[in-house]
C-alpha cells in the first residue's frame, strides 16, 4: 500500500458501507456508493477538509444510489457506473427503490466496461464487471494499491443476494470465478456491507467462492 486512506460512512436502513478514498495530503477524494443523505456525506468530508471529485456506482440498488443525486448536485462531482447498469438505475421498479417506498432514479454522467481503466486522482482504477447480484454490477479494483471495492457482489465469506430483478445465482458463481478468483491473495476487500475482508480469506471460507 501507498499513502491511500480509506474512510466509511455506514448509511441507510440496510447500513450499507459508503467508501470515501484518497491520497494523504490531496483534498480530492473518490466516494464509492453514496446510499443515502448526500448533504450529510457532504458535510461529514467538508469537514474534513475533503472535496468529491467523482462518485463510483458499484450498483443501482437503492441503498446505493439513494444519496447520489443530492452528492452530485453538492459536489459537481462526476458520476460513473457499468454500462450494463443503465436500466437498474433509471427503473424504480429495477432498483427496488418502488417497493420500498422511496422511489428514486438516477443517470450516471460516465457508463464504463469491463476492463477500463481509469485514472481518478492520480489513482488506476480497473474496472471488473462482476454481475449477478444485478445485470450491471461491477467491482472497482485500485490496481497499485492492493485494494478492491465490490459492492454486493462479494462480502466476508457470503455474496449479495439475487432474487431481486436481473439478479442471477449462476450468473454471480460465475463472476467470481472469472473476476475474483485469479486476483492476488493479499488484496483488501471493501464490500457493500459487512466488515472489510482479503481474497485469500474468501477463497478460503467463502462457501459461494468458485475457483
Amino acid at each position: 500500500m501507498s499513502n491511500l486512506k480509506i474512510g466509511k460512512i455506514v448509511l441507510s436502513v440496510c447500513e450499507t458501507n459508503c467508501y470515501y478514498v484518497y491520497r494523504e495530503g490531496d483534498e480530492n477524494c473518490i466516494v464509492v456508493d453514496p446510499g443515502d443523505k448526500g448533504d450529510y456525506i457532504y458535510t461529514v468530508l467538508k469537514e474534513k477538509g475533503l472535496a468529491v471529485s467523482c462518485i463510483l456506482l458499484t450498483h443501482g440498488h437503492f441503498d446505493h444510489i439513494w444519496g447520489c443525486e443530492e452528492l452530485r448536485q453538492l459536489s459537481g462531482a462526476k458520476v460513473f457506473a457499468l454500462d450494463e447498469e443503465r436500466a437498474v438505475l433509471k427503473n424504480a421498479n429495477l432498483n427496488v427503490s418502488d417497493m420500498i417506498g422511496r422511489s428514486c432514479t438516477i443517470e450516471a454522467d460516465e457508463y464504463v466496461h469491463d476492463m477500463d481503466v481509469l485514472t481518478l486522482n492520480g489513482m488506476k482504477i480497473q474496472v471488473l464487471a462482476t454481475p449477478g447480484h444485478t445485470q450491471g454490477s461491477c467491482c472497482y479494483n485500485f490496481v497499485e494499491e492492493n485494494t478492491i471495492f465490490t459492492g454486493d457482489t462479494l462480502f466476508e465469506e457470503s455474496v449479495g443476494r439475487t432474487d431481486f430483478p436481473t439478479g442471477s445465482g449462476r450468473t454471480l458463481s460465475e463472476s467470481i470465478s472469472t473476476k475474483l478468483a485469479p486476483l492476488s491473495d493479499d488484496i483488501v476487500v471493501y464490500p457493500g456491507h459487512g466488515s472489510q475482508t482479503t481474497i485469500e480469506h474468501e477463497r478460503q471460507y467463502n462457501p459461494f467462492w468458485t475457483k
